[in-house]
């Protein structure tokens, strides 16, 4: 089993940065891709980014590439993501996971999800 806890979430303006960061506990998570995924009341959870487990590679949403960077640190079993120039539509719950496949893949694993962090961004 994994439990993974989100925090680093807040209120913040537009064009202001927050780093959220996964911490992960119940077993090891350096296997496996990580991701980061966010959900606005009535919408279905969406994918923001993925980091390989070697942490060598990183994908992201259109709509946060060039924005955001995703990192993690295997001896912590920690992932974080970092948000610079948030946008009001950045607004959402923001949750860690392990993804399932290769490469490029948006899928989550499914079983393991945090309680999430709530990030707001006014305009």
């Amino acid at each position: 089993q994994v439990q993974l806890v989100e925090s680093g979430g807040g209120l913040v303006q537009a064009g202001d940065s927050l780093r959220l960061s996964c911490a992960a506990s119940g077993r090891t998570v350096s296997s496996y891709i990580m991701g980061w995924f966010r959900q606005t009341p009535g919408k279905e959870r969406e994918f923001v980014a993925a980091i390989s487990w070697s942490g060598g590679s990183t994908w992201y949403a259109d709509s946060v590439k060039g924005r955001f960077t995703i990192s993690r640190n295997n001896a912590k079993n920690t992932v974080s993501l970092q948000m610079n120039s948030l946008k009001p539509e950045d607004t959402a719950v923001y949750y860690c996971t392990p993804i399932k496949g290769g490469y490029g893949s948006r899928v989550p694993i499914g079983d393991y999800w945090g309680q999430g962090t709530q990030v707001t961004v006014s305009s």
